[in-house]
This record gives structure tokens, sequence and C-alpha cells, in this order.
């Protein structure tokens, strides 16, 4: 695979074959999120890789009933620690950079996905106080995504659409 064409091989998949993925690509997953950028260099997230089915079931529920979760052979909740941010940026960091940072490290994981021929799936729907509850989070977590990832059981769907750039891009000469 080219780099640049993960970007066109990366969907959202809910749909998962009943086959268990690697730790070694469970691995590449978590470096991936890992090396993603983050304000100040404070990394301020926790990865948290879920393979338990009722643990899956109770973030399904969490979740709006979506039951994909439970499907998915792994569940990975990346978590903000927005006191970490505030440390250097104070309520800017609290509020914005932890979020954004955990919203980079997200992308890392569903473009390596991609890049191994796994399908995931960014859910953000989902009650935090549920979520927290059901990953036992420390204080000062914040739960900001679930990632269900496997094997797709079908193919990427070919009718994804996009605005063109002439109607989301404004340029400053």
């Amino acid at each position: 695979m080219q780099p640049s064409s993960v970007f066109w091989q990366r969907w959202s998949c809910r749909d998962f074959q009943n086959k268990p993925i690697s730790e070694e690509a469970v691995t590449a997953l978590l470096e991936a999120a890992r090396w993603a950028p983050s304000g100040g260099n404070l990394q301020p997230w926790r990865f948290y890789v879920i393979k338990n089915a009722a643990v899956k079931s109770e973030l399904a529920l969490a979740a709006f009933g979506q039951e994909f979760l439970v499907e998915a052979p792994v569940v990975i909740a990346v978590c903000a620690v927005p006191e970490e941010s505030a440390v250097n940026y104070g309520e800017r960091g609290r509020a914005l950079y932890c979020i954004q940072d955990t919203a980079a490290a997200v992308q890392s994981i569903l473009l390596q996905a991609a890049m191994l021929g796994l399908g995931a799936c960014w859910v953000g729907a989902f009650r935090e106080s549920a979520v927290a509850r059901a990953l036992n989070l420390p204080e000062g977590q914040k739960p900001v995504a679930l990632i269900p990832v496997g094997y797709p059981e079908g193919p990427m769907p070919q009718d994804r659409l996009r605005k063109p750039l002439t109607s989301i891009v404004r340029e400053f000469d």
C-alpha cells in the first residue's frame, strides 16, 4: 500500500468476521497511537484494550446499543487525561488540547488498522459515565472514543462520498 492510499482505504467498518487479530497487530495499533502528535509532547492519553465479551457488552449498552462493539474481536478505548494537558496549558489544555491529542491518536489507530487490512470504526456516541464504569476508569480520565477492530466481514463500500474541496476550502492569498 502506498502511504497516501491509506487515506482512501480507511472506512468505518461495522461488520466483523469471527476471527481473532494477532497480538502483533494490536501492538502495532497501540504503537501508532503512541506516536501521534500531542501538544507539548505531553501525551495525555490512556489506551484500554478490551477482548472480554462481558465488558464489550457493557460498552455496547453504553454506546446506545451499537452491537458491533461486541462482534469485534478487540475494542480499543481511548481516554484523555485533561489534567496532564492543564499542567502546561491551563484551561485550554484541559478543555481542548487533550481532546485534540486523543483525536490524533484515534486517527493513527484507524490508519494503522487500514494498513494492516483490518476494519475499524471511530465510535464517539456513548454515555461517558457508563463507559467509565465499564472500564473502571480512574478519576480524571475521560473516555473519548471506542474503536472496534477486526477483519471486515465484507469489502469496503464503494459509495463513500466526500464534499468537493471547493465547498470546504477557503484560500487567503
